[in-house]
């Protein structure tokens, strides 16, 4: 597994009858799922073409060409997938609208793991969900119950213990530009996530500064409306010395009136 690389694995099958298969599984799905999927099939038909040339030299025809199918399994599928939450199995090809039968060299299947895992779909005892049963293995229980119920798993489960301790043999990219594309993907998909990161990182700050100010503007309120308070009780205490004066005023008056009239 390449240390920069979102996929589990990536290996390149030639069938009996001379057609080449790409088969890719991705731990975390990449973007352009779409445009990255056309370049590995015109890779592939580029890379058959050429070699069917070069064997047949002078004699090489189109109708040598074999389908290329390119097969992408994903672990945690993204979510436009999401769109069609029956299906786990998604398989395509280009056609006419015209309705002209025309069979292109371009085959896609899409597959994903985690919709099969967790849909209780009616799975039949065959051959495909064993396999996706088998891609799903995450314990040694797994594998067991899996190869009681297939008992032709359990040669693959050796082979594989087997090839962890010897890694070396299954380990290699099948074409460097593709790797090269590759890795060109994921660091764009850093630098996305960098970005979204950021944009956040500003919208917080944004947000804070905001707060900072509407912080100051109730202090200073708060400031304004205390000292209006503090000016109001003032007036209200003068107010109020006013009215004892005049109230003390008044009694002076009323006993100097008793004097006279007494």
């Amino acid at each position: 597994m390449d240390g920069d690389s979102l996929l589990i694995m990536d290996v390149l099958v030639e069938l009996e009858d001379g057609s080449l298969t790409n088969v890719e599984i991705q731990k975390v799905p990449y973007a352009f799922p779409a445009e990255r999927m056309s370049c590995y099939s015109a890779d592939l038909v580029m890379r058959q073409y050429a070699r069917v040339r070069g064997e047949r030299g002078k004699y090489f025809s189109y109708r040598d060409m074999k389908k290329v199918y390119t097969i992408i399994i994903f672990e945690q599928s993204e979510r436009i997938f999401g769109q069609i939450p029956e299906c786990y199995i998604h398989r395509g090809c280009t056609r006419f609208d015209s309705g002209l039968e025309l069979p292109l060299l371009q085959e896609y299947c899409l597959v994903c793991l985690d919709v099969f895992r967790k849909f209780p779909y009616p799975k039949e005892k065959n051959e495909q969900t064993a396999w996706l049963s088998f891609l799903l293995t995450e314990s040694m229980e797994d594998a067991e119950r899996l190869a009681e119920e297939y008992p032709w798993l359990e040669e693959i489960y050796r082979e594989l213990a087997m090839l962890r301790q010897r890694p070396e043999e299954v380990l290699g990219m099948f074409s460097d530009a593709l790797r090269i594309m590759d890795q060109n993907t994921v660091k764009y998909m850093i630098e996305e996530q960098q970005k979204v990161m950021d944009d956040q990182r500003r919208e917080l700050e944004e947000q804070r500064r905001i707060l900072l100010e509407k912080d100051r503007e109730y202090q200073t309120l708060k400031t304004e409306s205390d000292q209006r308070l503090k000016e109001r009780d003032q007036r209200l205490q003068e107010s109020d010395r006013r009215l004892q004066e005049q109230e003390a005023r008044i009694r002076e008056l009323e006993a100097l009136l008793e004097e006279k009239q007494g």
